[in-house]
């Protein structure tokens, strides 16, 4: 019904924003992911929303980019995972992240997200499986595949899942794994 609004920034108390659209404050509620590259109040601002009706009210989630929507969306169709377990999961996964979490199947990464246990886990990766693949180019899942290869590598060797989240997300994109490896020690070293 709602599929994008653009307005000014009025207001960001995680995880919700209000954007006024032509006098009309709308709240939303965004993942962090979104919510970290947030311009200032009183920016102009446009988001991609998913408008849900529920008995017990009117909803309203936005969204920096289509595949962060369409994940979310899939993530809602899947029994027992409503908008806020939905939002969780984005939050502590990118896009990318996810999908690439799902093509290994690693449960661990998605237990490790609040409010997820380990059968939600299993049954996200199973009701995922090849959904998140075909909406993202091959290209993003490889590189995505290839940070959550150096990440793993990182925690492997006794860095916390804070910083070894640090050192990757510093990588450029594309980077391949051995390389990334090495790159993310010397930025570890740095600290």
């Amino acid at each position: 019904m709602i599929g994008r609004l653009t307005g000014m920034l009025l207001e960001k108390n995680p995880p919700q924003v209000v954007l006024d659209v032509q006098g009309v404050g709308y709240e939303l509620d965004v993942p962090m992911s979104t919510f970290y590259n947030l311009p200032a109040n009183g920016d102009k601002l446009s988001l991609l929303t998913h408008f849900v009706v529920r008995e017990d009210g009117h909803f309203l989630y936005g969204f920096a980019s289509e595949g962060e929507r369409f994940a979310f969306r899939q993530l809602l169709k899947i029994s027992g995972v409503g908008a806020r377990l939905a939002l969780s999961v984005l939050s502590g996964l990118s896009v990318g992240e996810l999908a690439a979490v799902v093509a290994q199947q690693e449960v661990g990464r998605l237990t490790k997200i609040p409010g997820i246990g380990t059968k939600t886990a299993e049954r996200l990766l199973l009701e995922l499986k090849g959904k998140l693949a075909d909406a993202l180019p091959s290209s993003t899942v490889a590189a995505a595949g290839a940070h959550n290869d150096i990440l793993n590598a990182l925690l492997a060797l006794g860095y916390n899942e804070r910083e070894a989240a640090s050192a990757t997300k510093q990588l450029p994109a594309g980077i391949s794994t051995s390389d990334g490896i090495r790159q993310a020690l010397k930025l570890l070293s740095r600290v």
